[in-house]
């Protein structure tokens, strides 16, 4: 797989996985599968509503209605589940902007609209082409929108990055971490970690005192949760980015 590089407003490199035109495959045909399975139930609630109503035009305005949803399914989908469809959700895929800035609600227009030609009017060939001879595997509507697929599988564990667990709910109490570079951060998670696990106060203490001094928080927090907090906020700011 090919691997991307982006750097966010924060100047915090984040490394990514561009999935594989396999992987992108099965995800659409799980996709297409789903779609299947709601035009039958659209089948069956057309046959339903002619044994309720004697008229055909209102058995096909109602069964049009209904089946109108499905028509734009990858275009709601994307905007609903933040670049996700069930099918990349299956695959752990997600589609992202090429910059690192939010995707908005017009990139996932373009990319749908697109999809008339990557998918449907030549069969997909123009699509599969496209992602087999582009650097970064974009389809059209990806380099038109400028985004790409992404892999969210987790190959690392957290433990071994700089990455912290934040919850959604999680509150930031120090906004300025933000001047700390990656660099910095992973060597205040390597030594904070080594002092955790050798019960290490004396380290913990003067590590605390030196990120400190940096961020100027003058906080009143005990050197394990000052660390521990420092961490989550970090990783809180870079990840909304």
């Amino acid at each position: 797989m090919n691997n991307l590089q982006i750097n966010t407003t924060q100047n915090v490199n984040l490394n990514y996985t561009i999935v594989s035109i396999g992987e992108r495959i099965v995800a659409f045909f799980i996709d297409a599968f789903i779609l299947y399975l709601y035009y039958i139930l659209v089948d069956l609630i057309g046959d339903a509503i002619g044994y309720i109503y004697d008229d055909g035009w209102t058995q096909r305005g109602i069964v049009g209605l209904i089946t109108l949803p499905a028509m734009f399914y990858s275009l709601l989908m994307h905007i609903i589940f933040n670049g996700r469809t069930v099918g990349k959700m299956i695959m752990k895929m997600r589609v992202v902007s090429v910059d690192g800035s939010p995707v908005n609600w017009s990139n996932y227009l373009i990319r749908w609209m697109l999809r008339l030609v990557d998918i449907w009017i030549f069969v997909g060939s123009i699509g599969i082409l496209t992602i087999l001879f582009s650097e970064k595997r974009q389809r059209l509507g990806d380099a038109a929108a400028g985004t790409v697929v992404i892999s969210t599988k987790n190959k690392t564990k957290v433990s071994h990055t700089i990455l912290e667990e934040v919850e959604d709910t999680y509150v930031p109490k120090f906004v300025n971490v933000t001047i700390l570079t990656d660099k910095d951060v992973r060597l205040i998670k390597e030594t904070f970690s080594i002092a955790k696990k050798s019960n290490d106060f004396k380290t913990m203490k003067a590590l605390r005192d030196k990120v400190d001094s940096i961020l100027q928080t003058n906080s009143d927090l005990y050197d394990k949760q000052y660390l521990d907090t420092v961490l989550k906020d970090y990783n809180y700011f870079t990840q909304k980015l």
